[in-house]
This record gives structure tokens, C-alpha cells and sequence, in this order.
């Protein structure tokens, strides 16, 4: 007989990004069913943290399936059921043969769909209606910028966020998580969650834990854990302003098994201090110009142009031309964008090294930005776009393991600004992104970097110097500019 505990192993990973006009398909999603999702082991993901505590728990693993997006615009509400469907086979399937002593979920938190604006508290309730399901433990781990709901506390008894943003500790996150359940399991617990949504809304670059108010709220967070034994964790969550759903934005929740007043009061320490401090997590911008024209004057380099407005990892196109422009309007050579335009890559499928033609690059993803540039470009290198991550810790490796795919890619230079062009965007989380195409980041006098604080981990490290710039864009930080429907009011800045 076999007495191993058998966990169902599961994910859905999606940031939602409403304020774009796009509709994320299953085109747009990687899909992986069985035994595929127990090929992730060692790869820095984490579906990877929870195989390693598995492995040492000595549990057996019931793999199910995983479906995962880069953030984009809405998904399809046909994706969710159809994962659903294979979830609930799955999960029925394993009830009736061996039974289950824990489900274990891979999340991000903030997925919004054509029909539900709450897919993961509908998705834990579903699991909870599953006959057989009602009362296993239900652990996950998820992502500091999720919108965290009152759904999703309720049928949870343990999830998990990440704390650091960076998000150089998903994959640590997820071993968190999967060690509560073996802790649940090995003490008969059945801890509960509680929520509190703050009415604050900060954009992504508000949200760097190494700075306020963030590190102030985690710094908070540990000392509760310390103080209360009973609490199993507490979450910060900087949540996620480009979903205009009823709950965006800050959040607060914990693991317990102890008293919910115990819970409210902390909860209560916790919405506290946000207020306080929200203030700080209004972004500071520079001009572009302003920073381009300082960069002009001073020596060597690299400095880094960050453009929030186009943060691939926030949702954005990661086609934007205003930080391209600015390098050529400014005459700052030695320099190096990224940009994804399928059409432009295909564009140059036949050209040689040295072959000029003009095209219309980017601007294409969103009529928030600066639109196309026309540009004679110089034809340099092209490959397939793979390249392995030089940090295993990234949020990317979190994302989608070590193992990256840009698509078809290009080299372009224009007036001595190196222009990458992939065709499937890639968030600027990893230098090797630019050193597997033959550009070597610390060579260069200034980069363009389509993020928020991601970037961090691996640009700081190399940059003399960095300027935060505001462009227009879909992912903007002055949120009081997006026309918000469904959110609750009133919520700080913008009522």
C-alpha cells in the first residue's frame, strides 16, 4: 500500500493587463500537461521549488497541467475554462484513484479574463467544489504584484507571495509555500487566510522592496511572523495598477491558525503603516529629455534609460520608439534598444551584413505610445532568439525557467544606437538577453530598458548611473491618466 502523501501539482500564470486592446489567446500560452510539468525540475522555476520539497517530503507528485502567459492585454475567457476543464479531469481523476492529501498551485494573481474579473478566486472556489476537495489543504504560491481577493483567502489555507522586487525569490517563495503544506500535513493543521485591501494603488516602480514604503511594510511583515507564532505568514502584496478590476492595488493577508482577532489586529498594524507611507510610492520621473541631455555630458557608461511606460513584465508591447528617438534626436551614439516587431525581423530574412533598407520599426502594440519610426537601418546579425538566463534567480527564470526563446531575432544599427528586434517580446530581465546577440552591455554608453524594477538585479550591477523617464505609454506611472471603470472607490491617488 502506498503511503506516500500525493500532492496535485497545477499552474495558471497570467498578469492582465486591461488598458491594452489586445486579447491573450491560446496562442499566446505555454501549455504543459503531466509529466512535462515534472520536467521543470532544475529549471529556476516555481513548479521547480515545490518539486524540490516534494522530492525531500518524499511525496507523490500528481502532475496535471500548467498554462502560462507573458503579462498582456485580456485573456480569453476560453483559456480559463478550458484549463479548468483539464484541472478538474485531472483533480476528479485523482480523488477517485488514490485519493489526494494536498493540492499544490503555481500562480501569479493578477489574471483577468472577457468574463470573470476574479479567475483565481473562482478558480480555488471550483477546486473547493470538487467532491473529495473541500477540505484539503490548498496552498500556492503567487506574485507580489497580484490582486489579491477576498475569493481567493476564502478557499485557500495557504498562498504564499513572493517577497522581493526584484522577484529574485519566486522560486524560494514557492519552496515557502510547499514547506507550510508539509507542515500542515505533518501537524494535522488547518490554517485559514486573512485579507485586507488597502485603498492604495501604486505603479510598478513604487513597488522596489529594497525602498519605501515596501521595505517599511516587509520589515513590519517579518516582525508580526516573529511576535505571533501561530502566524504562519504574512503577505505584503504591492499589487497591480494596470487591471482596472475592483481590487487592485495594495494588500495585506496571512496564514494563521489562530485567532481571527489576533489576525485583524495585525492586519490592522499593517493598513496602518501603508497609509502612511503611501506617499513614497508615487514614482519619481525624470524628463527624457532632461536625462538624455545630461547623460550627453558626462564619461563613460553604461547608463541606463528605464521606460516604465513599456514594461514588457508589466503588460506592455515592448515596441515603444521613444527612448530610440530620443538616442537619435540627442545624436548619443554607442547605445542599445530592444525592440519587439515581428514585421521588422521579417523584414531583413534575406539581408546580408552591411544591407540598408528602410522600414517602420515598432510603435505598433499600442496608440498610447510614441508610435512607428521610420529609419534606414543597417542590417547586422540575425539568430533564433534563444539564449540561457546568466541568473537563475531572475523573475524571468520564475516565469519561464533559464531557457529563453525571442523569437526570430535581428540586429540593427542606426546613426551607432544597436537596435535588437525580436520577434516575441522578452522582458529585460537578464544581460545575457543582449550578450547572446553579439551586444556587450558594458561596452556601451547608455541602454534603453522597457521595465519598472525587475531590471534591477541584473542592470544595477553594471550601470554608472540610472534614469526612470517618462514616456507615454500603456503601463504609465501616472495612474490618475487611465480610465478606470471597476475599481473601488475611493483609492489613493486616484480619488
Amino acid at each position: 500500500m502506498n503511503t506516500r502523501p500525493r500532492i496535485l501539482l497545477a499552474g495558471l500564470y497570467h498578469e492582465t493587463h486591461t488598458f491594452v486592446d489586445e486579447i491573450t489567446t491560446f496562442a499566446d500560452y505555454d501549455i504543459l500537461r503531466s509529466e512535462a510539468l515534472l520536467a521543470r525540475k532544475g529549471d529556476g522555476s516555481t513548479v521547480d521549488g515545490f518539486l524540490e520539497v516534494a522530492e525531500t517530503e518524499g511525496w507523490d507528485v500528481v502532475p496535471v497541467v500548467e498554462y502560462s502567459a507573458l503579462p498582456s492585454g485580456t485573456t480569453d475567457h476560453a483559456v480559463f475554462e478550458q484549463f479548468w476543464a483539464e484541472l478538474e479531469t485531472g483533480l476528479r481523476a485523482a480523488l477517485k484513484k488514490g485519493g489526494l492529501d494536498g493540492i499544490w498551485l503555481a500562480l501569479h494573481g493578477a489574471m483577468v479574463t472577457t468574463e470573470s474579473i476574479d479567475p483565481e478566486g473562482e478558480l480555488l472556489a471550483r477546486i473547493r467544489g470538487a467532491p473529495g476537495a473541500e477540505t484539503l489543504p490548498l496552498y500556492a504560491v503567487f506574485d507580489l504584484h497580484a490582486t489579491f481577493t477576498a475569493a481567493m483567502a476564502k478557499h485557500a489555507n495557504g498562498l504564499v507571495a513572493y517577497r522581493e522586487n526584484p522577484h529574485t525569490d519566486a522560486r524560494d517563495s514557492a519552496v515557502r509555500s510547499a514547506e507550510l503544506l508539509a507542515r500542515a500535513l505533518r501537524e494535522k493543521a488547518e490554517p485559514v487566510m486573512h485579507a485586507r485591501n488597502a485603498a492604495i494603488l501604486w505603479a510598478p516602480p513604487g513597488t522596489g522592496t529594497a525602498d519605501s514604503p515596501m521595505r517599511d511594510l516587509e520589515t513590519l511583515a517579518r516582525q508580526i511572523e516573529a511576535e505571533d507564532a501561530e502566524i504562519w505568514a504574512v503577505n505584503i502584496i504591492g499589487g497591480y495598477s494596470f487591471s482596472d478590476v475592483p481590487d487592485a492595488g495594495v494588500a495585506l493577508s496571512l496564514i494563521t491558525t489562530g485567532s481571527a482577532e489576533r489576525a485583524s489586529a495585525a492586519l490592522d498594524r499593517l493598513e496602518a503603516l501603508a497609509v502612511e507611507l503611501r506617499e513614497l510610492g508615487q514614482p519619481k520621473e525624470w524628463d527624457l529629455d532632461a536625462a538624455l541631455s545630461e547623460i550627453k555630458t558626462l564619461e563613460g557608461g553604461p547608463y541606463i534609460v528605464v521606460e516604465p511606460a513599456d514594461n514588457i513584465g508589466g503588460g506592455a508591447p515592448g515596441d515603444d520608439t521613444a527612448i530610440l528617438r530620443g538616442f537619435l534626436r540627442h545624436g548619443i551614439r554607442n547605445t542599445a534598444v530592444a525592440i519587439a516587431d515581428a514585421e521588422a525581423v521579417q523584414s531583413f530574412a534575406d539581408a546580408a551584413p552591411g544591407d540598408v533598407r528602410t522600414i517602420a520599426l515598432g510603435g505598433k502594440g499600442s496608440k498610447l505610445g510614441a508610435g512607428p519610426i521610420e529609419v534606414s537601418a543597417t542590417f547586422v546579425s540575425r539568430s533564433d532568439g534563444e539564449f540561457t538566463l546568466e541568473d537563475r534567480n531572475s523573475h524571468l527564470a520564475a516565469m519561464q525557467g533559464v531557457h529563453i526563446s525571442m523569437g526570430a531575432s535581428v540586429v540593427l544599427e542606426v546613426d551607432g544606437v544597436k537596435i535588437l528586434v525580436n520577434s516575441r517580446k522578452t522582458p529585460p530581465f537578464d544581460l545575457g538577453q543582449l550578450r547572446s546577440q553579439g551586444i556587450v552591455p558594458e561596452e556601451l554608453t547608455a541602454i534603453g530598458v522597457k521595465a519598472a524594477v525587475a531590471h534591477r538585479r541584473a542592470y544595477d550591477p553594471i550601470a554608472v548611473k540610472s534614469y526612470t523617464v517618462a514616456t507615454p505609454g500603456p503601463c504609465t506611472s501616472v495612474l490618475t491618466s487611465l480610465p478606470y471603470r471597476r475599481l473601488r472607490q475611493p483609492v489613493f491617488p486616484i480619488s
